[in-house]
């Protein structure tokens, strides 16, 4: 089997309401639910981040969700401006630079950009 490309990450979240604020903060668009809702999908890019309502408190099931953007530092700002607190970006392996964000559930999202 080949896999082509991932449609979608499916996150569980115990408050949507902060939830759905925290990944408009990030610009993603709301394609159905919102606030009130048990089950939200935002368009990402080509795929889809999903929050699903969660009364359990073990919601994190994903350690990380990987991100690929044009320009690290420049999002890194705009977040910070919107009020987010992402880790100070910084260069890693040989031709990328990231920075780390947890949403409010502590799943933790990676931005990373392609230097090459």
């Amino acid at each position: 089997m080949k896999i082509q490309h991932r449609t979608s990450v499916n996150l569980a979240v115990q408050d949507m309401a902060r939830s759905v604020d925290f990944y408009r903060k990030l610009g993603l668009e709301l394609l159905y639910g919102g606030e009130h809702a048990s089950f939200t999908a935002f368009r990402a890019s080509e795929g889809y981040i999903n929050l699903r309502l969660s009364s359990s408190q073990a919601v994190r099931r994903l350690s990380r969700v990987i991100v690929l953007v044009e320009e690290v530092d420049s999002l890194y700002s705009k977040l910070k401006e919107s009020g987010l607190e992402p880790e100070s970006p910084r260069d890693g392996d040989p031709g990328e630079r990231f920075f780390y964000l947890k949403d409010p559930d502590g799943h933790e999202l990676s931005f990373v950009q392609l230097l090459r």
